[in-house]
């Protein structure tokens, strides 16, 4: 069994969608290759519009609009990813913050294109891990996730990571 395998992880990564994007994290065990294996939507968190279709993404560039904070479609596709990176983590650490994912999962009613978006949802969880956010939540999420690693380099293997693939 590889030494990775007893390892956690925060994976933070953006998608491509029809409009700008969209960014969440999964999180989890690593399996026995020291990989994140198949995703399951149990790992998924992050924050978007509910429902499905654009009417509430639409209005939610003007008002608050109500939220969701598990996947969304494409979410568990790997040939939508535009960008990750992954945060080792033991199992103490993964448990601690495993709670406050689910706790945001909870307590994240609305979502706001400007206000209250996917980046600054994320941010929150990579800053009670320990690491630095970018300011500018409006960043395309690709160019968060990039920022958001480049800010954390000491703590982000190289290997975890790829950046706006060519389709």
């Amino acid at each position: 069994m590889s030494q990775r395998a007893d390892q956690y992880f925060v994976e933070f990564r953006s998608r491509y969608a029809l409009s700008y994007g969209h960014t969440f994290l999964v999180h989890g065990r690593l399996n026995a290759r020291g990989e994140v294996g198949q995703v399951t939507a149990d790992q998924v968190a992050g924050l978007h519009p509910a429902g499905e279709g654009p009417q509430l993404w639409s209005v939610g560039h003007v008002l608050p609009v109500p939220a969701e904070t598990g996947p969304s479609d494409g979410d568990l596709e790997d040939e939508y990813i535009s960008a990750r990176f992954r945060v080792p983590l033991n199992e103490a650490q993964y448990r601690r913050v495993a709670a406050y994912i689910r706790n945001k999962q909870k307590t994240s009613p609305t979502w706001h294109a400007v206000l209250y978006n996917c980046n600054r949802w994320v941010g929150e969880v990579a800053t009670f891990m320990g690491l630095q956010a970018p300011n500018n939540t409006l960043l395309y999420p690709a160019d968060y996730i990039a920022s958001l690693r480049s800010l954390n380099r000491s703590r982000v293997t190289d290997s975890a990571f790829s950046a706006h693939r060519v389709q």
